[in-house]
């Protein structure tokens, strides 16, 4: 099969992927102020974390328009799988849908076979969807039971994440419905997760090693619920050394098979902050 997998600039992909030719990543765009770029390969993260700091305004994420996408779409390859944030947080899936419409205007409908995907969550999960992607591919599947099985998948992919601040989230919206439950002199430090798409609270702990472990628990649980070897993806914003103590503590459980890591974009580092990680299971 010849194939594209198109994804946007929150997926996250590790040093691997980044340079696989298969792959296509159309960047949202940042916003901090009056300062505001793609989320492409020129951006430097150690700059707009030290915009973020600087700064007393909240830092914003634009998503990608319908041409964008289009214009993936304009690949050699008959065979595209895209796969977005979450619908809940962002408007990058639907610009998707708009962008395959546009496509299919121009071309036909029976030019290309495309199929957009939301993820239902972002970072770690996008990824953690892409590498089930490449594992049907190479199985020789067709391409219609290829997107049957990969949304089975998507329906049962975790996301958990422990930040050291959800400020921005809050302030963004992506937060919305959830109660307060911020208390930041306890140094009391959330585990999230989502939901259908929906960022939900699954527990807390008292500084972020104990978050991190209890992230840890909760992950180990939910595998039972995954048949064959499990695999899970670990993304860190800025903190190489919080990503391996996660990752030792996936591999002293025992349960997963492979462990990934990757380092955050600029869309995950705008929301996930400084030394946040992002966990996708599957």
């Amino acid at each position: 099969m010849k194939y594209r997998l198109i994804g946007d600039s929150c997926s996250d992909l590790d040093a691997g992927r980044k340079a696989d030719p298969h792959y296509t990543i159309v960047p949202l765009s940042l916003q901090i102020e009056n300062y505001q770029i793609l989320d492409d390969a020129s951006f430097n993260q150690k700059d707009f974390l030290s915009r973020i700091k600087r700064s007393n305004a909240s830092s914003k994420t634009a998503c990608p328009s319908p041409q964008d996408f289009k214009n993936a779409y304009e690949c050699e390859e008959d065979n595209i799988f895209v796969v977005t944030l979450s619908e809940h947080l962002s408007g990058t899936y639907q610009s998707a849908v708009i962008g395959k419409q546009l496509f299919e205007e121009e071309h036909g409908d029976s030019a290309k076979n495309i199929f957009v995907l939301s993820s239902h969550g972002a970072s770690a999960t996008q990824l953690r969807i892409f590498i089930e992607l490449e594992r049907l591919i190479n199985q020789g599947f067709d391409f219609n039971k290829i997107c049957e099985e990969i949304t089975k998948f998507r329906d049962r992919a975790k996301t958990y994440f422990v930040l050291e601040d959800l400020e921005t989230l809050r302030k963004n919206g992506r937060l919305s419905g959830l109660s307060a439950f911020f208390a930041t002199k306890l140094n009391i430090k959330p585990v999230m997760g989502a939901e259908n798409g929906r960022i939900v609270k699954l527990d807390q702990a008292r500084g972020i090693n104990k978050a991190l472990a209890k992230l840890v628990e909760i992950a180990q649980k939910d595998a039972k619920l995954f048949e064959g070897e499990k695999t899970v993806v670990i993304t860190h914003v800025n903190n190489p050394e919080r990503i391996e103590y996660v990752a030792e503590l996936f591999r002293n459980t025992g349960k997963f098979k492979d462990i990934i890591t990757s380092e955050a974009a600029g869309v995950t580092t705008v929301y996930a902050c400084d030394g946040g990680i992002v966990v996708g299971l599957g």
